[in-house]
């Protein structure tokens, strides 16, 4: 028990400190559109579904939702005090379209943590049924979030080039997912296990392709793509022209 506990507490340990890093490694990118004073061609929107993501996270670490999860809501609060600073610079500078359109979305994100919070407290008396839908909720996004990078793989396996997918990124997304799985078996939390598999998967996926096509890094044409294709809990890929 006493072994199993300090490899628990070990794995959270880590699983925090990979997961900070994935949420300030967009400082970069922040940095440049407070020096340009424009958002450009950056999507505000992975932010703030990063934002809903560490909520309902943070919430489902809470003790009254669940028990020895402390470190999934410290990180996670963490984690949404950081994604609401880039929700804010990002407002501060984007268009008027932008802006009405990212406003409306952190508006819905709102209401629905803040609804999913309620029902937990006043809808379910028993603590099993608060656990089972504030897991069941924060999974599906944690899954969608992870699942984000997909995009940016395509982009990597069409021009054979892992330009737009830095190493130390895809590196930390799978250590962050490995972290928390490995924190999840101990734990015997299978909410944590389900989001965890997916994200440490499509870390090792990122490392494998990282691995084919790293030999070609420069060697290909750009491919003419605008915007950012983000993953949030933190794993982010900028994509410039």
């Amino acid at each position: 028990m006493i072994k199993a506990g300090v490899l628990h507490l070990t794995f959270g340990v880590l699983g925090n400190a990979a997961g900070l890093f994935l949420y300030l490694f967009p400082t970069v990118t922040f940095r440049r559109i407070i020096a340009k004073k424009s958002t450009e061609q950056f999507s505000g929107v992975p932010y703030v579904m990063t934002l809903l993501n560490c909520l309902l996270a943070a919430w489902y670490g809470l003790p009254f939702i669940t028990r020895n999860n402390y470190l999934v809501s410290a990180v996670n609060v963490a984690g949404a005090l950081i994604e609401s600073i880039y929700v804010l610079i990002f407002l501060i500078y984007s268009p008027k379209k932008e802006k009405a359109k990212i406003v409306g979305l952190l508006a819905f994100i709102l209401v629905l943590f803040s609804g999913v919070a309620l029902v937990s407290i006043l809808g379910f008396a028993k603590e099993d049924q608060r656990k089972f839908l504030c897991g069941f909720v924060s999974t599906v996004f944690s899954v969608i979030m992870y699942a984000s990078p997909l995009s940016v793989m395509m982009v990597v396996i069409k021009t054979k080039s892992v330009e737009y997918m830095p190493f130390l990124l895809s590196l930390f997304v799978f250590l962050c997912g490995a972290c928390w799985l490995t924190y999840g078996l101990i734990g015997k939390d299978i909410f944590i296990i389900v989001s965890n598999v997916f994200g440490s998967s499509l870390g090792a996926l990122q490392l494998i392709l990282y691995a084919i096509y790293s030999k070609n890094k420069g060697d290909m044409k750009k491919p003419n793509i605008d915007g950012s294709m983000e993953m949030g809990l933190s794993n982010t890929y900028q994509l410039e022209k």
